[in-house]
C-alpha cells in the first residue's frame, strides 16, 4: 500500500490570548495523495488558513504530527526544513500584499529560484524564469514590471509562479481567487488544475465559495471553529451531505436555475461562540436545531458511515 504524500494525524494549533487558550485548530487528522485536491471549507474564522499555514509550518504546531512521504516535519534541522519547503508551498489569498512592491515580477521569482538552488548562472537563473512566466500565462513585457502594475489576476499568476519555483509537490491555496473578479477565477483556476495534470501536484484548497470547491477538488472537509465536522468524496458530500452545518452551507449555493426556487433553505441561526477556552461537547450545539444532551456533554469523535464518508455527529 502507497504512503500519501500529506499525513495528519490530531494536529492542534493553539494561540495563548488574555482570557485563555484559543483552539483555532483542534484534532484534525486527514491523508492526501500526490495529484488530488483536498478542499476545506466553512466560516470565516473556523481555523481553514491556520491549518495551511500549519501544515508548512508558518505556524508551529501545537500537537498532533504532519508527515511529508512517511515523515516527520515537525522535528527538522535547518537543512532538511529548506528542502521541506521546496516541496511544500503557499498561493496567498491577497494577490499584492504577498508580493515586495518594491521588486521587480522577474526579481520575485529569481529570488525563490536562488533561495533554493534552482539554477546555476545568469543564463540558467533568467531561462528559468522565463519558463515560469511561460508556465502560467504571462507575458515577457511584465519581467521588469512591478506588483502595482499589474491587475490581481496577473498577481496572483506571480504569486504560482513563485510557488512553483523550486517543483513543490504540495502546495496550500489559501483563498488564491477569492479577491478576484468571476472571470479572472475561472482562468485561474483551469491555470491551477492544467498545472496539477502537468505536474503531479497536491493542493490543499482553501475556500469558503462552495461551487469553487466543487469544482476543483477530489475531496472535501467542512471545518466548524478549528473542528473537521465532515470528510467525504465531492460527489458523496454534496449529494449525501449529513452534519446539519454541511447542510446549512449547502443550502446557501446560490441557483441559477429557476426550477430551483422551491428548494429547502436552512438558515443557520444563533451565533459562533468563543474558541477560547471552551468546553466539551459539539461546537455546533448552540447553532444546530437537532441538539440533545448528548451533544454537550462530551466531544463528539469523527465516525466513517459509508467509505470515506465521515461525520462528527450523533445523527
Amino acid at each position: 500500500m502507497s504512503v500519501p504524500l500529506i499525513e495528519v494525524k490530531h494536529l492542534k494549533k493553539y494561540f495563548k490570548t488574555p482570557a485563555g487558550s484559543l483552539h483555532a485548530v483542534d484534532d484534525i487528522s486527514f491523508n492526501l495523495e500526490a495529484g488530488k485536491t483536498l478542499g476545506v471549507v466553512g466560516e470565516s474564522g473556523c481555523g481553514k488558513s491556520t491549518l495551511g499555514r500549519t501544515l508548512i509550518r508558518l505556524h508551529e504546531a501545537t500537537g498532533g504530527d504532519i508527515l511529508y512521504n512517511g515523515k516527520s516535519i515537525l522535528k527538522l534541522n535547518a537543512r532538511q526544513r529548506l528542502i521541506m519547503c521546496a516541496n511544500m508551498q503557499i498561493v496567498f489569498q491577497d494577490p499584492y500584499a504577498s508580493l515586495d512592491p518594491r521588486m521587480t515580477i522577474g526579481n520575485i521569482i529569481r529570488e525563490q529560484l536562488t533561495t533554493f538552488g534552482m539554477a546555476k548562472g545568469k543564463a540558467e537563473l533568467d531561462h528559468k524564469t522565463e519558463e515560469l512566466m511561460d508556465s502560467v500565462g504571462l507575458p515577457m513585457r511584465y519581467i521588469n514590471a512591478y506588483p502595482h502594475e499589474l491587475d490581481g489576476g496577473r498577481r496572483q499568476r506571480v504569486g504560482i509562479a513563485r510557488a512553483l519555483a523550486p517543483t513543490p509537490q504540495f502546495i496550500v491555496c489559501d483563498e488564491p481567487v477569492s479577491a478576484l473578479d468571476v472571470s479572472i477565477q475561472a482562468q485561474i483556476l483551469n491555470l491551477m488544475m492544467d498545472l496539477q495534470k502537468e505536474k503531479g501536484i497536491a493542493y490543499l484548497f482553501i475556500t469558503h465559495n462552495l461551487s469553487v470547491v466543487k469544482h476543483i477538488s477530489n475531496d472535501i472537509m467542512v471545518m466548524y471553529m478549528g473542528t473537521m465536522v465532515e470528510y467525504a468524496q465531492t460527489e458523496e458530500l454534496f449529494a449525501n451531505p449529513v452534519h446539519p452545518y454541511t447542510k446549512g452551507l449547502l443550502s446557501a449555493i446560490p441557483m441559477p436555475d429557476l426550477s430551483a426556487r422551491g428548494r429547502e433553505r436552512i438558515l443557520l441561526k444563533g451565533e459562533v461562540t468563543s474558541p477560547v477556552n471552551l468546553k466539551p461537547g459539539c461546537r455546533f450545539a448552540p447553532r444546530c436545531q437537532y441538539a440533545t444532551e448528548k451533544c454537550t456533554s462530551a466531544d463528539i469523535e469523527p465516525r466513517e458511515i459509508s467509505p470515506g464518508h465521515w461525520v462528527s455527529c450523533i445523527i
